[in-house]
């Protein structure tokens, strides 16, 4: 089996036989060679390691997709609950008793609501992949994709 070279497999070779109709095309390009900013430097080779798909560029030309905003969502509530609660814990001075009655009470149902949305609905809009070992989704830099609610073991580990 010879090997190939890649501008073989991909296709960027030059003019390989003189034709008429390719002489013609030459001569005309010739002509118009003032005209042309691009000549006589070398252009960049084009590495091709994506197929344009329609869904994707549709996908991409209407913004942000609905997982990657409520990611946005999830990530603002959260960072507004620790400056909340980084707050509270300032102003309880000190007083476990009543320190631990506010993490207690506190609500985290809007973002618990997000949370489980993510968890439900990320793979399918991301488009992950399956592993097939685990039957599960593939990890995302080594980690689950899945959030973890917000509840009061979260509120003490950030303020104890």
């Amino acid at each position: 089996m010879t090997r190939r070279r890649p501008e073989e497999i991909i296709g960027e070779w030059g003019i390989r036989d003189v034709t008429p109709p390719s002489q013609a095309e030459r001569r005309k390009l010739a002509a118009e060679h003032e005209l042309n900013p691009l000549t006589g430097g070398a252009l960049p080779r084009r590495i091709r390691r994506f197929r344009a798909d329609p869904d994707t560029y549709l996908a991409s030309r209407g913004g942000p997709l609905p997982y990657m905003q409520r990611l946005r969502q999830i990530d603002d509530a959260i960072a507004e609950h620790e400056a909340r609660l980084a707050e509270a814990y300032d102003a309880s001075a000190g007083d476990r008793a009543a320190w631990r009655r506010v993490a207690e009470r506190w609500s985290f149902s809007e973002v618990n609501d997000l949370i489980a949305r993510h968890n439900r609905w990320y793979p399918i809009e991301a488009r992950l992949a399956m592993d097939p070992r685990t039957r599960d989704y593939v990890k995302i830099g080594g980690r689950s994709y899945r959030r973890e609610p917000l509840d009061l073991a979260w509120i003490l580990d950030r303020f104890p």
